[in-house]
């Protein structure tokens, strides 16, 4: 391998199927098997899509966001000896205050996973008398203690790094406003404690390339590697059939990842496939988690589909760093430091 994978534990045994002899150009490729997950997969709750997973034990374990029958998304717990077949909670992930009290979001969608000194910290879209950005720890997937809310409304996409980057907790973010907004640029801040966020700095935001031309968020977290943090985000372009998600690639700097070093100009992935671009809301690829080896530098990216499936693509690190440096664009915004 030309490069590596940082502050990751093996995973020999995650999932991978190798690369098709047909794949063309891009260095992403399906899972013949998708979507992993589909319709109505436990009663009560018609669709799984938007999820996070992670390596756990003698397998691995999921937060999901599940949209209920009555239409109101909640986070459910998954896990899985393989990664791709996947039991589930009957009920809702049920979160507390830091007194134990019962404390529920009155709804929670699109999470993601990320284990930080051992602790495992959950992230997700909530309510804040808007929409706003909820978080909550566990050490053993039975409790769950939320924290305080990182930032106000209205704010979406929020990404946690895996480790602290000069002392200091790191969060990726997509303000915006009440609706699903025509904006939205990636900014990313820092915390001393999980509580207290501060010294908020532009990361990049929409292109004048086509398939992200109207907003761009955050997607699965940052993998560190040996030529900077690997961001996987998704783009969103408009057509006169609505808005259209696919998946981008870059990599930002590994001590102030406000500063983007590639980008690729290309999308990664886009709804090409029945699942993506059929279901309940059409034509979306939306990352939000990966499983990653250091020792053979493969790469499991785990995405919504249509806001109805739950769909897995592959790469490799060599492939995927060697293609965003061949498409790359980096533009003055994103290269500067992103303060005025």
């Amino acid at each position: 391998m030309k490069y590596k994978i940082l502050g990751s534990p093996s995973v020999p045994d995650m999932p991978w199927q190798e690369k098709p002899a047909d794949c063309g150009d891009i260095p992403i490729w399906r899972y013949t098997e998708n979507p992993i997950i589909d319709r109505n997969p436990i009663p009560g709750v018609a669709r799984i899509f938007n999820s996070a997973v992670a390596p756990y034990e003698d397998g691995y374990i999921g937060v999901f966001r599940a949209e209920q029958t009555d239409g109101i998304p909640f986070i459910y717990l998954g896990r899985s000896k393989d990664g791709i077949h996947w039991s589930f909670e009957k009920e809702k992930i049920c979160f507390q205050d830091e007194q134990g009290n019962e404390f529920m979001p009155l709804y929670a969608y699109d999470p993601r996973l990320v284990r930080i000194d051992g602790i495992y910290y959950l992230i997700w879209c909530q309510d804040a008398y808007g929409a706003a950005i909820g978080m909550a720890r566990t050490e053993d997937f039975k409790v769950f203690t939320r924290l305080e809310n990182p930032f106000l409304p209205f704010n979406r996409n929020a990404v946690l790094f895996p480790r602290k980057i000069g002392g200091t907790y790191r969060l990726l973010s997509r303000p915006s406003d009440s609706g699903h907004t025509p904006f939205g640029d990636i900014y990313i801040s820092e915390s001393p404690d999980l509580v207290y966020w501060g010294r908020h700095r532009h990361v990049m935001g929409k292109s004048p390339e086509w398939w992200e031309s109207v907003k761009i968020g955050g997607g699965a977290a940052p993998i560190e590697t040996s030529e900077g943090w690997l961001l996987f985000y998704h783009g969103v372009t408009g057509t006169c059939n609505g808005l259209v998600y696919s998946i981008g690639g870059a990599l930002l700097d590994p001590e102030e990842p406000s500063k983007v070093l590639a980008r690729c100009s290309t999308y990664l992935l886009t709804p090409e496939k029945w699942y993506e671009e059929r279901g309940f809301v059409p034509n979306v690829c939306f990352p939000c988690a990966t499983i990653h080896d250091p020792d053979t530098g493969r790469i499991a990216i785990y995405y919504g589909a249509a806001d109805s499936y739950v769909a897995m693509a592959f790469t490799t690190l060599d492939e995927i760093i060697d293609y965003i440096r061949a498409h790359s664009v980096v533009r003055e915004s994103d290269s500067e430091i992103g303060r005025r």
